[in-house]
């Protein structure tokens, strides 16, 4: 399976401006810009969309890791955040920092911090931060 998302970026970095989308519709040309991304001014950026790609997907994979364990989660509610910050002189995520709460009936809490801490090293977002990166990359003339 492979999921895309697409950024188009016009201009130099302080003043020009981009769009995310992908192809599901949930992006459709949703705008960035530096102010966006290193000013905390209002719009998206691309830490926000790690941070909620990687709350959904902890989210998902502690409900299944219940189950495994034989409980039914009422509701999970996980945040990320994702913190960016100048590493050898260059902007870097150097942590994503998960808070869950979890109503899951008939749990004990060791038991539940045992799933949780498997979820969190297994989740797939968890395991792409850590993960080898490719790139294919071409000048147009």
């Amino acid at each position: 399976m492979i999921r895309k998302a697409s950024a188009i970026w016009q201009g130099d970095l302080k003043t020009g401006n981009g769009t995310l989308s992908a192809p599901s519709g949930v992006l459709s040309q949703a705008a960035y810009t530096f102010a966006t991304r290193f000013e905390d001014k209002p719009g998206t950026n691309p830490e926000e969309l790690i941070a909620a790609a990687h709350a959904g997907c902890f989210s998902m994979a502690l409900s299944a890791e219940l189950g495994k364990a034989g409980l039914k989660p009422a509701r999970i509610e996980t945040t990320a955040a994702v913190t960016l910050e100048t590493v050898d002189g260059k902007p870097t995520v150097t942590r994503s920092h998960l808070t869950v709460k979890a109503n899951v009936p008939g749990a004990e809490r060791g038991k539940f911090l045992e799933v949780a801490n498997g979820a969190k090293a297994g989740c797939p977002i968890s395991r792409l931060l850590k993960a080898e990166i490719t790139m294919e990359a071409m000048l147009e003339a």
